[in-house]
Parts: structure tokens; sequence; C-alpha cells
């Protein structure tokens, strides 16, 4: 039996190699786009249409006016919009049965960049066990490798995005896996972190951001280990949970 590969890419921008392996990808954002879109589906939310920008976004809203308008830019709601980034605004009293147009800086541009990927799925610390354990059924029913794409803060190398790639990483099945190099120091820097998994994401240069714009709430959410089974999947334009499309 051959070893499944389990690839990382660190950068956003190199998601298309992902795409042209034909992995099963897991797009991953943890403050705040992926976690936010875990929050939003599972309180009841129809889907999530990812936006690219906030002029796409509007496009899509002046379409679609029923829609709810989310997003953030300088991690803040944009003017007009009827939500921000914040998992903790998508309460079921607000969501549930609505469709959600989100646009943030770094989440769904990263998104979008893997959309045509043999099955492209959204993973956070929220959802880590989950993510890995629908990947790991897709990779062998489709005979193909695993790619974790890190969002970033604008391109740029991300500390918690790199130890929830590490999280997802130790809960595949160790025998039947082959990781890459980056894979393996994801996974050697979550166990590292994992004893103290919110101090350690409050040291990244994005958390201090957060929380000194008043997200500290934020963080602390998204630092909730594998809280949630839902597991998120892009298809067709919108983002539903992976067992809507089963």
């Amino acid at each position: 039996m051959s070893l499944t590969p389990v690839n990382l890419e660190i950068l956003a921008k190199d998601a298309g190699k992902a795409v042209r392996r034909g992995d099963v990808i897991i797009v991953i954002d943890v403050l705040r786009c992926s976690s936010t879109i875990i929050a939003a589906l599972a309180n009841g939310a129809k889907g999530i249409i990812p936006a690219k920008t906030l002029r796409e976004a509007k496009a899509y809203r002046q379409e679609h006016p029923e829609f709810i308008l989310a997003g953030e830019r300088r991690g803040l709601k944009p003017k007009g919009f009827d939500l921000g980034n914040s998992p903790l605004e998508f309460s079921p009293e607000t969501i549930k049965g609505r469709h959600v147009i989100l646009t943030t800086t770094s989440g769904t541009m990263a998104i979008s960049l893997a959309k045509n990927g043999r099955r492209t799925l959204i993973g956070a610390l929220l959802n880590g066990k989950a993510a890995a354990e629908a990947a790991m059924k897709i990779a062998e029913k489709k005979q193909i490798g695993i790619s974790l794409v890190l969002a970033g803060k604008k391109g740029r190398f991300s500390l918690e995005d790199f130890i929830c790639a590490g999280a997802i990483v130790r809960s595949l099945p160790t025998e039947k896996v082959k990781h890459s190099d980056a894979a393996l120091a994801a996974l050697l820097a979550f166990q590292q972190a994992s004893g103290a998994l919110s101090g350690t994401v409050h040291l990244g240069n994005h958390a201090q951001f957060l929380k000194s714009i008043g997200f500290e709430a934020d963080i602390k959410f998204c630092c909730r280990l594998d809280a949630f089974g839902i597991v998120p999947v892009y298809k067709d334009g919108m983002i539903v949970p992976l067992e809507h499309i089963l």
C-alpha cells in the first residue's frame, strides 16, 4: 500500500502548486477567516460566498440583497457591512438560514487561489481533527495527496496558521502518510506549542494586532482545539458543510 503524501504550502501564493498536484486541499486561516466560516456554518448559515475584494462582495450583495454582507479590512468591519470577521458575531440568531458573503484581507484570497483543487476544505484549530479525518478519507478514496495551504497575513508567514497545520497533521494516521519536510516541521511546532496553545498563538504578530484593536476574545475562541466536527468545503462558488455534498 502506497503512502499518502502530505504537503504544506507556507504561503497562499503557492496554492497553485497544490492545485496542480491534484491534492485535496485544506486552506487554513486561524485568525480569523477559517474560524469564522466554521462558526457560521455550525450556527446554521446556509452557505458562505467568499469574495476576494470589497467590490466583488458588494456586487454579490446587489444581486442578492437578502444575503448578509460580512468581512474585514485591517481587522475591522468595512463601512456599510452587516458583520465584521469576528466568529463571535455569527450567532444563530443572526445568521441561521441565511447566506453570507464574506471578504477578508487574506483568507478569502487564499480560498480563491485554492478553489480549483480536487476538493478544497477549510481548516482551523477549531476543527483540526475533523478536517484531517475528512481529508484522509477523500485522499484514500481518490488516491491523491493532501496539501495544507496557509493564508498567512497579507501573503506573509503566519505563526498560528503554521501551528494549526501541525495540529491537523498530528491527526492524520502516521502509518498511512508521508510528510514533506514542511509538514513535519509544522507537526513539531504544534507538539512544542500544544501545552500552551493559546499563549503561543498570542505571541504572533497578527494576534498582537487583533488584541490591540479589541479582539482578544476572538483569539481565545479561535484557539479552542477540536471544538467543532464540521468541515467546510468549497463547491461551485459557495462554502457549505462537507456532509451536504456527500
